[in-house]
């Protein structure tokens, strides 16, 4: 059964209130089926120079430095482990994003089903490879920014670790904020399920783009999770709204993956049942034989 993630990452603009009202509102209204924040420890993932550098959409910014923003839009552990227990009484899943060994180690603390590991830190193998030995849940994994070849060696990294089909969940992903249409490369989602969809646990489509249309096709190409951003309104101040759904497009689009992928199906006999009663009305040679019966 396809699995929909609403991506709040840092839309929650730093606060508790707004990031549980997301998951509220994810849960009750739109029915997605889990929730994903983001964890950095910024010192470890910035250099000094990218720390104390001035943001680079200073009207997006939260802070006069670029780590400065970034620190006010960090929860404590302590506050992943509430919104958790905040998913947990919505009847949602809550998950994060870990950009750095410290955040990994933070977030798997706390024993959610899923971690994911984003597109910009796939190629971070002590941060994989601490999670493989360390963490038995779902290991989510993007491919934006990656090479086919990169994609190869991220799949090896954890056959060898003897995770791949038990955990690994490979996502086909664009990097951008949006992405055009033609950037979406939806094919990449059937390319990816053959090659490696009996080395892995599942396939799965994060998409950065406008509208819901896409995300059906995806799955309709094997994608069993889907991931959208998220946020309670795109008007926000923050990078990521612009590119995010709304909670009626997040509905929307729970809705109709399910619909569809409840369609998508072979008829189990040749004359459904739905079609019997419109047969005997309306198919030549079916009412006919009646009428001449009578």
């Amino acid at each position: 059964m396809v699995q929909v993630i609403a991506e709040v990452g840092c839309n929650h603009k730093g606060d508790m209130d707004i990031a549980k009202e997301l998951i509220n509102v994810a849960a009750h209204v739109c029915k997605a089926d889990v929730v994903k924040f983001q964890k950095r420890h910024n010192k470890e993932l910035l250099s000094p120079e990218q720390y104390n550098a001035p943001h680079p959409n200073p009207a997006n910014s939260y802070g006069d430095t670029y780590g400065a923003h970034r620190e006010f839009l960090e929860f404590s552990t302590e506050q992943h482990a509430e919104l958790k227990a905040h998913c947990e009484a919505n009847g949602i899943i809550y998950s994060t994003s870990v950009w750095d060994l410290t955040s990994a180690k933070e977030i798997a603390s706390l024993d959610p089903v899923l971690i994911k590991i984003p597109s910009a830190t796939n190629l971070h193998w002590p941060l994989q490879g601490w999670l493989c030995e360390n963490y038995k849940g779902e290991i989510h994994v993007s491919t934006g920014m990656t090479t086919k070849d990169e994609i190869e060696e991220i799949v090896k990294f954890y056959e060898k670790h003897g995770r791949a089909k038990d955990s690994l969940v490979l996502y086909a992903c664009t990097s951008g904020y949006p992405v055009a249409f033609d950037d979406l490369c939806l094919n990449e989602v059937s390319r990816i399920k053959e090659l490696y969809g009996d080395r892995v646990k599942a396939i799965a489509f994060s998409g950065h783009h406008l509208g819901i249309a896409a995300d059906i096709a995806a799955m309709t190409l094997g994608a069993s999770w889907v991931e959208r951003h998220f946020t309670l309104d795109r008007t926000w101040k923050g990078t990521d709204h612009a590119a995010s759904l709304e909670p009626d497009g997040l509905r929307r689009l729970c809705r109709d993956l399910r619909n569809v992928e409840k369609a998508l199906t072979f008829k189990s006999r040749d004359i459904l049942e739905v079609e019997a009663v419109q047969r005997r009305k309306l198919k030549w040679g079916e009412y006919t034989a009646e009428t001449k019966a009578g």
